[in-house]
């Protein structure tokens, strides 16, 4: 389900007033679950997801099942939150909600997520030294998401957030090829 950077952006937010909330009930860890539990049967249940895509179904009723089905499970605030997601015709943005409330989450903890791209497969051991070596730079616990792209030649390219390290061998050989043909000139 692609959300472009609207989507995310207005995600962000409402994670942002989810974390608020949970943070008020002094059970955010409880909170996350809760949503990433909704997001994955969202993800998983095709009915479920058809249900809540379709306009045909007004709000109220979406609502009034979602008091039904978790009404006794979930606080009320959390469910007067997803109610709110649906009555801004927002609830297909709950998986994406889900993932920023984690990066949040895990941002306050002092976490943060790196995609890191690598020319070949890695080891547990070569990812946890990454990981090191990236916290130590950062100065932040650092999770890498490994990804490989043989196109790199060799070295690492690591995204955190908006910020790109490019380690890379093809950039390195690039700077060198630049130097070089500027020196004939």
């Amino acid at each position: 389900m692609p959300a472009g950077v609207q989507g995310e952006s207005v995600a962000r937010n409402y994670a942002e007033a989810l974390l608020d909330l949970a943070r008020k009930a002094e059970d955010t860890a409880g909170w996350g679950t809760m949503l990433r539990q909704i997001a994955t049967a969202i993800e998983t249940d095709i009915t479920l997801f058809r249900f809540l895509e379709s306009p045909r179904i007004a709000a109220d009723q979406k609502s009034a099942v979602l008091t039904k089905a978790l009404g006794d499970r979930v606080p009320r605030l959390f469910l007067r939150f997803l109610q709110q997601l649906v009555k801004n015709r927002r609830q297909m943005l709950i998986p994406i909600v889900a993932n920023e409330y984690d990066t949040l989450l895990d941002a306050s903890a002092g976490i943060v997520h790196a995609r890191v791209t690598v020319a070949r497969e890695t080891g547990d051991d070569e990812r946890d030294e990454i990981g090191k070596r990236l916290s130590a730079i950062v100065g932040k616990t650092v999770v890498p998401h490994l990804a490989v792209d043989p196109s790199i030649l060799g070295g690492i390219v690591v995204r955190i957030g908006d910020t790109v390290m490019d380690g890379s061998l093809r950039r390195k050989l690039g700077l060198l090829r630049r130097r070089m043909g500027a020196s004939r000139v």
